[in-house]
């Protein structure tokens, strides 16, 4: 089942999915994973809902959010911080707990890209969450810029954009707007994976804010607390060693996956049995599902 759910974050009202597994006894409080979604992305039509319905067919409760200024949420469009995405999960680990559905001791938040990178900072920072799964995350925004950027003049024509747009911003008081493939590179035969629902335009503050972004700083903190880092081998959008320097500095309980054959986004038709395999493996392991368990 899905059900349709508004909660508040700072003031902005943002939408939001559950998903509640068949199986489900009434009355009966399930291990839940909110869904974090990739880049100015949305919930829905999009990896992280392909995401949300696998972890549901594993047994679990999942709510997938539009963060703000994104999708159905309120806020300014493509206006992202990304630590008002850390705050809107934190808010939404707060109402989703309070579902009958929903064991609030067994909560986990998992994304993709950056999703990944915020659901990582806040299981750092918000002892709440009992676990978490990153997919092709990131850990350190100027050191993925730079690999997203690899050559010199591709690192001089990106810096250069962050200038001019700081420049635009103190003459101008508004922020000078540009392509979100000038920020975060995508090849053309991987576009079809985004939303059709995403943003393809983003101020230069969203890259600024990504740029100072350090989930490394706090993954330690998630230990004695499960995390999977699942990166492949392929990605040729986010450098698969920032998975690897997050693993370096990750505490007890952390796994990393790197599966090959596989592009940025693991569950697209060719890949998802693999991807689930894995998966699920995982989760028996650190965050099994009573349903799961039962079956």
């Amino acid at each position: 089942m899905e059900h349709p759910l508004t909660f508040m974050s700072d003031g902005l009202k943002l939408s939001g999915v559950l998903h509640v597994p068949e199986g489900r006894a009434p009355g009966q409080k399930l291990p839940t994973f909110i869904v974090l979604h990739g880049f100015v992305g949305t919930k829905d039509k999009s990896h992280v809902e392909l995401l949300a319905r696998m972890i549901e067919e594993m047994g679990y409760c999942v709510f997938r959010i539009d963060f703000r200024g994104c999708g159905e949420s309120e806020g300014a469009r493509g206006e992202v911080r990304c630590f008002d995405q850390v705050a809107d999960t934190k808010n939404a680990v707060t109402f989703i707990s309070g579902r009958e559905e929903v064991d609030p001791e067994r909560i986990g938040v998992t994304g993709h890209s950056f999703g990944a990178a915020v659901a990582i900072f806040a299981g750092g920072i918000d002892e709440r969450i009992a676990a978490v799964m990153s997919f092709c995350g990131w850990g350190d925004g100027e050191r993925k810029f730079r690999g997203q950027h690899p050559t010199p003049e591709a690192w001089a024509k990106f810096t250069g954009i962050l200038e001019e747009g700081r420049k635009h911003k103190a003459k101008t008081g508004e922020s000078m707007w540009v392509s979100r493939f000038d920020v975060v590179p995508i090849p053309e035969e991987l576009r079809s994976n985004l939303s059709p629902k995403a943003q393809f335009e983003v101020p230069v503050e969203t890259a600024w804010s990504m740029y100072n972004f350090r989930a490394d700083d706090v993954v330690a903190d998630i230990a004695p607390r499960p995390l999977l880092l699942f990166h492949t081998a392929g990605d040729v959008i986010t450098p698969m060693e920032q998975s690897i320097r997050l693993f370096e500095k990750a505490g007890a309980n952390a796994e990393l996956m790197i599966p090959t054959g596989m592009s940025h986004f693991p569950l697209s038709e060719e890949d998802e049995p693999h991807t689930r395999t894995l998966v699920q493996a995982w989760l028996d392991k650190f965050f099994p599902s009573p349903l799961r368990q039962n079956s």
